[in-house]
């Protein structure tokens, strides 16, 4: 088996001739009239009385839930449950599970390969994660413990299926949250066989099922054999998919349920034994199963992933927002039937100045209070609400067609470049540095710092001459490609070499709807 490199970027192959590789992120339905006819009519029959008796079995499972852990406190489920707590509550919860997916039109879950037991894989890992009906897997698994938001379990019903199951809760506003599910997943996994399998799915979000996502370390971290395992929903037509832009969750549920018959396949890979060096590295680890998964399954294992909300692409060490976001202020900017190039910012070079949302409108000379909400809410703020007013003339600059690269690259030096006490003149540091790839490119911060870093090490300063960010940002063989297909892809129609980022260009000029539109 191949080994790759912490850090590696797997290579975006395409799927199909020299096209760049699909969006992940991106799920567009096409019904023909037929297909339109045919779920109006099914789903004015079936998916009303289907999802009506699938919560009604949602809610038959809380007493089964609530009977295992009651009377229990909170050191003792911290043990895994035996006896008729065991025994009576989790067949209860697993028949009426099947019988809620069953109501939804998922008739046959086809299973193939063989589960390994818990001493051969303490932890089970699947993928691709489509759907909210993904907690299907969890049926032929048996009902493995599962990671979730701590939030979850203030949501009725869903939440006392959570403490029945002793998930592992992680919280996103709690530092510490992540350090301690890190040891209580390694305490299970090494427990020996005590505990149940531990069931993750490390893409950590939904895609459309064209590729897979960057897998999160998580599941890796204990260092123990994995058991991959690859869902596939081989329909006629993709109603499942919950991708970030697509149909909204209601359509889905509404779709699918409208469907006769739905089939899960669920797959049982070998168990993956780490090497030594995977088991020290649970982000080689991690990649070397994402690239076993993606070639069973035939599609490409990719670096997207998502960032807080928004979903990006590594490129080299940088991470590039999968769709340019200034584009969508331009969109908001012209249909207010403001030009970008006609406007006067004034922004002053190497000085912030922070404004409010009232002063961005009189400088905008925007009247819409919707129109000045949204172009503002693109801008990152301070703690008091304000946003430099340098962000502003960067972004309307790089939307002004009028605008070269060359041009661009030397106002965004001159905006965000400091004097230096010492040493030649002015230069770009780590801030402006990861302020300018923000903005144009919408790389995380601590991505472009480690780049800036990297950039530096060349020269004996801590920052970079107008030069060098130049010599980066339009004639390095990567990013220089990166700059000219991302904020200019009709000026490079031909960019589409192994490793180029002519992907972010690709389905983004169509502008596909944003979900639950």
């Amino acid at each position: 088996m191949s080994q790759g490199r912490p850090g590696d970027c797997a290579p975006l192959e395409p799927t199909a001739g020299p096209s760049t590789p699909p969006n992940p992120f991106v799920h567009e339905l096409h019904l023909s009239r037929l297909q339109r006819i045919k779920f109006c009519l099914l789903g004015a029959l079936l998916a009303p009385i289907r999802v009506l008796l699938a919560f009604i079995v949602l809610f038959l499972l809380w007493p089964f839930a609530w009977l295992q852990v009651a009377g229990l406190s909170e050191e003792q489920l911290q043990e895994p449950l035996t006896g008729w707590r065991k025994t009576v509550c989790h067949n209860g919860v697993l028949g009426l599970s099947r019988l809620l997916f069953f109501l939804l039109g998922f008739l046959r879950i086809r299973v193939r390969g063989q589960r390994a037991s818990r001493l051969q894989a303490p932890v089970l890992v699947a993928a691709p994660h489509s759907t909210f009906f993904d907690p299907i897997v969890l049926l032929p698994c048996d009902l493995p413990k599962v990671v979730s938001r701590a939030e979850n379990l203030s949501v009725p019903v869903i939440g006392a299926l959570l403490r029945f199951n002793q998930a592992i809760l992680v919280s996103r506003h709690d530092p510490a949250s992540r350090r301690k599910v890190v040891e209580e997943v390694r305490r299970r996994a090494t427990s020996g066989g005590k505990w149940p399998q531990v069931l993750f799915f490390p893409e950590g979000t939904c895609s459309n099922k064209k590729a897979l996502l960057k897998f999160k370390p998580g599941a890796f971290i204990a260092g123990v054999p994995v058991q991959p395992i690859l869902i596939r929903y081989p329909n006629s037509l993709d109603t499942t998919s919950w991708a970030w832009r697509g149909p909204g969750v209601l359509k889905v549920l509404w779709l699918t349920a409208s469907q006769p018959c739905s089939i899960v396949d669920v797959e049982f890979l070998p168990v993956y034994h780490p090497s030594p060096e995977e088991s020290r590295d649970p982000t080689l680890y991690a990649n070397n199963v994402q690239r076993v998964m993606a070639q069973a399954l035939g599609i490409p294992a990719t670096e997207c992933e998502f960032v807080g909300s928004l979903p990006v692409i590594v490129v080299g060490r940088l991470k590039v927002a999968f769709e340019p976001q200034l584009w969508e202020l331009g969109k908001v900017l012209r249909k207010a039937g403001l030009s970008p190039g006609y406007v006067d910012t004034g922004a002053e070079p190497g000085r912030s100045r922070m404004i409010n949302q009232d002063e961005f409108a009189r400088q905008l000379q925007l009247s819409d209070p919707q129109t000045v909400a949204g172009a503002f809410s693109y801008f990152q703020k301070d703690a008091n609400g304000l946003v430099d007013f340098r962000d502003v003339a960067l972004a309307l600059a790089a939307l002004d067609r009028g605008t070269g690269l060359e041009e661009l690259t030397r106002l965004a030096f001159e905006l965000f470049a400091e004097e230096q006490a010492e040493g030649p003149g002015r230069l770009l540091c780590r801030d402006g540095f990861s302020t300018i790839l923000r903005l144009l490119l919408g790389s995380p911060r601590p991505a472009a710092e480690t780049l800036h870093a990297e950039l530096c090490q060349a020269g004996p300063h801590h920052g970079l001459s107008l030069c060098q960010f130049q010599d980066f940002s339009l004639r390095d063989p990567l990013h220089g490609k990166l700059f000219s297909t991302y904020l200019r892809p009709s000026q490079t129609p031909n960019a589409s070499s192994p490793g180029s980022c002519a992907v972010l260009a690709n389905g983004t000029v169509h502008s596909p709807k944003q979900k639950g539109d």
